[in-house]
């Protein structure tokens, strides 16, 4: 049996459980969040590894309508975030509309009835399932497999996907590692019931999970090689532990919280001058780095290793006050000649040196630039969306894609930030979704679609802010697709994103009405253009 509701939200992370609570509050309530793990959190209940932790300080990475006096350090750990986020679910009436463990497996636009059907299945049974044939998260399923589990379906009339750019993990391809036969995990799949105490361990990747978990895998390990294929630029972390004073000042006088919150925004804003302005400006955060490398590490060689050689900022800058000296440690070797291949419990490097291991830890973060695998959304005319996508990832506003009528994205393509809180972004975004449903309800309209125009005048705006950025300098990075195009970052002031966003601009939809009448922007109605522009 089908069941039918008027909005299925995908995920439980930020962006889910923010958009359910602004629709609780705007008087909707027959929606549903559909998450595929066991607990609440998106992300930062998925990933649990040893150190993991928010880049963005807490007052700044939280709702703005629900900001917590009880954060206990500058910069949260993920048990406090995850906690965070189910303080908010419950406070706000959210769990009789969350359904837990339920893989969201694929979902279909109907023309005739203007609704999606969303197909699911057990996460737990699915799992299995997978595993039992090697698969990992975003391979293709053979549906016509009788051992399936057996999928039900949902239909809604709006579909908004909370799922993140930062949803599916990335695997390097290694020749021969099947043949490995030790212990190998993603960070995002970490398992902590294996025992890394005198083991020979590899991390593969020095993205921002590895800077994380590598000081904490080499306080345990016996030997830790890293293997870096390019190193990041790397500033002090500014963290320390919240007075007590403090706490209780932030209960007592909740306007002193919002002002530290408005003081780590502002002063976070001004870095986009910088990555969008004049590059030189990075300069001085380039001479901080360096100083960093040179106080934290003594070996000249070492030194050599893990400075970058392309512009500061054109990569993700990350902080760190341990990540350096853990690489310092004798038992811990940074390799840079890349892996040739794999040999049982033996990893060969690209000049032909053999290391035994007994564990491998991938540290190569996410499919950045394919959040949502193949075979999942179809929209008119069965499009699938990564077709739709086969030149990039692109969308207006990072939230309505054209071909996709009532499917809005949140964190979708250049939404995500290289200078300050995604919530931010999210918050603008949720309110943009909550009009469009406002209007539609108001108005009758049965779907609205951006239009193919707008759609392209708006990325076209972007694209031409994003060519004179420094993440456009030359390096390699998750943000750039293998074509060089920034499908990821948002080229400009987070507060211009929010002027944007703040009302839903029907002229730029083809909208349908309740008799199924279609209504079409005046000739000369214009969209609005990207980072101010």
């Amino acid at each position: 049996m089908t069941q039918t509701k008027r909005i299925a939200i995908i995920g439980t992370g930020f962006s889910g459980l923010g958009m359910a609570i602004k629709l609780k509050e705007a008087g909707y309530h027959d929606f549903v969040i559909l998450e595929q793990s066991d607990d609440i959190g998106g992300t930062w209940h998925q990933n649990h590894y040893p150190g993991c932790a928010c880049d963005v300080q807490s007052a700044l990475y939280s709702f703005s309508f629900e900001q917590n006096p009880n954060w206990s350090r500058m910069f949260a750990q993920q048990p406090e975030i995850k906690a965070y986020l189910k303080h908010c679910a419950e406070k706000y009436g959210l769990l009789p509309h969350i359904r837990l463990n339920t893989h969201v497996a694929g979902a279909r636009y109907d023309e005739t009835s203007s609704t999606w059907t969303v197909e699911t299945c057990d996460s737990p049974a699915l799992w299995r399932y997978m595993q039992a044939r090697g698969l990992k998260p975003g391979d293709r399923l053979d549906r016509e497999d009788p051992e399936l589990p057996e999928f039900g379906s949902l239909r809604a009339d709006v579909v908004v996907s909370g799922m993140g750019g930062l949803s599916t993990p990335a695997y390097p391809e290694i020749k021969g590692i099947e043949s490995f036969t030790g212990k190998r995990f993603h960070s995002q799949d970490w398992d902590h019931d294996y025992d890394l105490r005198g083991k020979r361990v590899a991390v593969i990747g020095t993205g921002a999970s590895a800077i994380q978990f590598v000081p904490e895998v080499a306080r345990e390990a016996a030997r830790l090689d890293l293997y870096q294929r390019t190193p990041p630029w790397i500033m002090p972390k500014p963290d320390r532990a919240i007075r007590p004073l403090e706490k209780r000042l932030f209960r007592m006088v909740p306007q002193s919280l919002n002002a530290l919150r408005q003081s780590i925004y502002w002063t976070l804003e001004a870095r986009v001058l910088g990555f969008v302005g004049n590059p030189r400006i990075l300069k001085i955060g380039e001479l901080q780095a360096r100083r960093h490398i040179r106080s934290q590490i003594k070996d000249k060689e070492l030194r050599r290793k893990v400075t970058p050689d392309f512009h500061f900022g054109c990569k993700r800058v990350l902080i760190s006050n341990n990540y350096y000296p853990a690489l310092a440690q004798n038992h811990v070797d940074v390799v840079t000649d890349g892996i040739r291949e794999v040999q049982g419990n033996v990893i060969v490097d690209g000049k032909g040196n053999k290391r035994q291991v007994d564990c491998i830890i991938y540290g190569t973060g996410f499919k950045a630039q394919d959040p949502i695998p193949a075979g999942m959304i179809f929209g008119r005319n069965g499009q699938d969306l990564l077709d739709a996508w086969k030149d990039g990832a692109e969308a207006y506003k990072g939230t309505a894609i054209h071909g996709f009528p009532n499917f809005f994205m949140l964190m979708g393509p250049n939404t995500g930030l290289g200078h300050s809180s995604m919530v931010y972004m999210i918050e603008s975004q949720i309110q943009y979704v909550l009009d469009a449903l406002k209007q539609m309800d108001g108005k009758q309209w049965t779907s609205v679609e951006v239009k193919q125009g707008a759609q392209s005048q708006y990325n076209a705006s972007i694209h031409a802010k994003l060519g004179d950025s420094v993440w456009q300098t030359g390096c390699k990075s998750w943000y750039v697709n293998e074509n060089g195009k920034n499908t990821t970052l948002w080229p400009g002031f987070t507060w211009q994103f929010r002027q944007q966003t703040r009302r839903f601009d029907a002229a730029q939809y083809r909208i349908a009405g309740a008799e199924g009448s279609t209504t079409r922007a005046a000739p000369d109605a214009k969209p609005a253009l990207a980072a101010g522009g």
